[in-house]
């Protein structure tokens, strides 16, 4: 069991790489497979944290184009779903830049958290990592599920 006395800030990797919302898809992929990591967080110009950029972001562009459900009344069409998934599903499919891709406002934890906390977040929340942030939500590191396994041993 993870203890509460173990904090995040003793397993996180301090100052990882980033990308920044305009950067291209294209450097997020080489960077990904240069480093053999699975995802980056995504920071604005001062180092808060704005989304993250991860396989599975970049996986959706491969994925087919569903469009949404609607029914033909009257000469009219009624959209039995909203139309906001269909755009985002379409912008993450054509997009060029890390903006278009990325997971936005991601869950962000504190140094000073318990191992614990992450866990249970990363469980909850279908999660593979979180950002650190500060008390100004500045990044300072990232919580990884493989960090979380170092912890057991």
């Amino acid at each position: 069991m993870l203890t509460q006395s173990r904090t995040i800030k003793d397993f996180m990797t301090a100052n990882p790489l980033t990308v920044m919302s305009m950067d291209s898809v294209e450097t997020v992929l080489n960077c990904l497979e240069e480093q053999h990591i699975s995802g980056l967080p995504v920071v604005d110009e001062v180092g808060k944290v704005v989304g993250i950029v991860s396989e599975a972001d970049l996986l959706f562009k491969e994925r087919p184009i569903r469009l949404p459900l609607y029914l033909m009344f009257l000469g009219g069409v009624i959209y039995l779903e909203p139309l906001d998934h269909f755009l985002q599903q379409l912008r993450k499919c054509l997009g060029l830049t890390v903006q278009d891709v990325m997971t936005p406002h991601p869950m962000t934890i504190a140094p000073d958290a318990p191992i614990s906390q992450a866990a249970d977040l990363m469980l909850t929340q279908r999660i593979n990592r979180l950002p650190v942030v500060d008390e100004t939500g500045k990044l300072i590191g990232i919580v990884t599920r493989n960090d979380l396994l170092r912890a057991l041993q």
